[in-house]
């Protein structure tokens, strides 16, 4: 008979100290990606320790890629060059990580051999046709289940071609797949966004060496070049950052000092908004840490107040809303949202699940 667990929450008198958040889960799992792509070995630092992160670096090794894991969010990652993944004795177990999913058919087009990849139940219920239907021009064969969903079926030795790609939906992911296919493909491989959205892949690409052209809202790559072995060093999580911006804003008496938050602009759409509410949220120490620009934030409790989010800044904090719903909660007015349509694909419909909350 298991134990049952009880949790007890009682008032405090404020937040305080400083903290280290753990390392970005996107970008963890592009350094894993990249790294392993890369001829010599590089080393990760801030590694995020969690299951769709830890997902992405097994499949690489499924594939033949020594990783190691010397200590706690460390990866050190024996790059096996852009032609040098071996076929996988099986399918490969995403688990619930739709960024390794998504971004690894991007990859996986443009390889000689054939691959499935599965996910968990959740994942199992993600739409996948937009990756497909772009990587499907550039000469990819992706088959999947009905309406476009896990799991994938990946064919090796296809002929892959530089496009122009306009993606109807914005989706860092989306465009990942594609800059990634471009990697493999013949020619120019160019995505122009409806909305600007994360440049974490263009970012590392360029740390690992290969010539890319990007800027708000395009990106633009040839192909020819090798990506070389660096040293990546993770910031950290914005996303689990935010949960401490508001927890310290929302709580009298409290004063907290984030340490090494990645600031990259297309994922602080949350910060924005809540200084837009009252928040007091001062940034400190603007440096560059793994191709990333990373601050130090200070946040301390401020009277919030009910806002409508600009839709501008709604693709800039698609993993924040849940903890927006809480901030919203506790201001004092009416906070209203509109054009987060994809807040209901994500691995929830996260609009509904915190509504019912």
């Amino acid at each position: 008979m298991s134990a049952s667990l009880r949790w007890c929450s009682q008032p405090t008198r404020g937040l305080h100290g400083a903290l280290r958040i753990p390392g970005d889960k996107s970008i963890s799992h592009r350094a894993i990606m990249l790294a392993a792509l890369a001829e010599g070995v590089s080393s990760i630092d801030g590694f995020l320790e969690g299951e769709d992160t830890r997902a992405t670096a097994r499949a690489f090794s499924r594939m033949g890629v020594q990783i190691e894991a010397p200590s706690s969010a460390r990866r050190v990652v024996h790059g096996v060059g852009l032609h040098g993944l071996k076929a996988a004795d099986g399918p490969i177990d995403c688990g619930n990580a739709g960024t390794g999913m998504r971004l690894l058919a991007g990859i996986l087009a443009g390889q000689a051999f054939d691959t499935e990849l599965i996910g968990d139940a959740s994942l199992s219920r993600r739409p996948m046709h937009r990756v497909i239907e772009p990587l499907a021009r550039m000469g990819a064969r992706i088959d999947a289940a009905d309406g476009g969903l896990p799991p994938l079926h990946i064919r090796g030795g296809c002929s892959l071609h530089g496009a122009r790609h306009e993606p109807a939906v914005a989706s860092a992911q989306v465009k990942s797949a594609i800059l990634l296919a471009g990697l493999y493909a013949q020619g120019t491989t160019e995505v122009y966004e409806v909305q600007p959205t994360r440049d974490y892949t263009e970012r590392m690409l360029e740390a690992f060496g290969w010539p890319i052209e990007f800027g708000s809202g395009w990106a633009r790559l040839e192909d020819g070049h090798r990506l070389q072995a660096t040293d990546v060093s993770v910031p950290a999580d914005f996303s689990s950052a935010a949960f401490f911006l508001v927890a310290a804003s929302i709580v009298p008496g409290s004063q907290l000092l984030l340490h090494a938050v990645g600031m990259n602009p297309r994922r602080t759409g949350l910060l924005g908004v809540l200084r837009l509410m009252g928040a007091d949220i001062r940034e400190e120490n603007h440096r560059t840490q793994g191709g990333e620009p990373v601050a130090d934030l200070r946040v301390r409790s401020a009277a919030l107040h009910g806002v409508d989010v600009p839709e501008s800044l709604v693709a800039d904090m698609i993993d924040e809303f849940p903890v927006l719903f809480v901030a919203a909660a506790a201001a004092d007015g009416t906070t209203r949202i509109s054009g987060a349509p994809e807040l209901r694909v994500k691995e929830s419909d996260r609009l509904a699940m915190m509504a019912r909350g």
